[in-house]
């Protein structure tokens, strides 16, 4: 049986890499750590992540391409402790979001065991661009559009 594909219409040319953006994210469904994501002001987001027990050197941020991805691997410090109940979460992890093109990290820091990261939304341009037509005379077709290094 077939997976029905979300951009499946012929109407959405290059949408792809959406489709496989949003596979990726789906991997990502595990709840920990828990995360916050707030609107702080009209091109500006937040994303806090509770990431207790992790230090700074625990930590690393990177963005791959429109992926930013937090990863959180902390060193094993029980050898010689004996636990009674160990309750408190000693794992690794890794949380990746999906962002539109031009978003950008602008800071993060660690504060009272929450990671904040600030994100800054481009303001969008409009663009409008007049395609020409061309003619076409013994059945090859004339370029639409100059390439790189061709005269219009």
């Amino acid at each position: 049986m077939s997976r029905q594909s979300l951009f499946g219409s012929p109407l959405f040319l290059g949408f792809d890499h959406l489709e496989q953006m949003l596979d990726r994210v789906g991997k990502n469904a595990d709840g920990y750590p828990p995360y916050n994501i707030e609107q702080i002001s009209e091109n500006r987001l937040r994303i806090t992540l509770a990431v207790a027990g992790f230090a700074m050197d625990d930590l690393q941020i990177t963005q791959e391409d429109n992926q930013l991805v937090i990863r959180g691997r902390q060193k094993d410090d029980s050898e010689g402790r004996i636990f009674l109940h160990r309750g408190i979460a000693a794992r690794q992890f890794q949380r990746a979001f999906v962002l539109a093109e031009g978003m950008e990290v602008e800071g993060a820091w660690l504060d009272n065991g929450l990671l904040h990261l600030e994100l800054k939304r481009p303001q969008p341009e409009s663009r409008v661009k007049t395609i020409r037509i061309g003619a076409r005379g013994n059945g090859s077709p004339t370029p639409l559009v100059a390439g790189p290094g061709e005269r219009e």
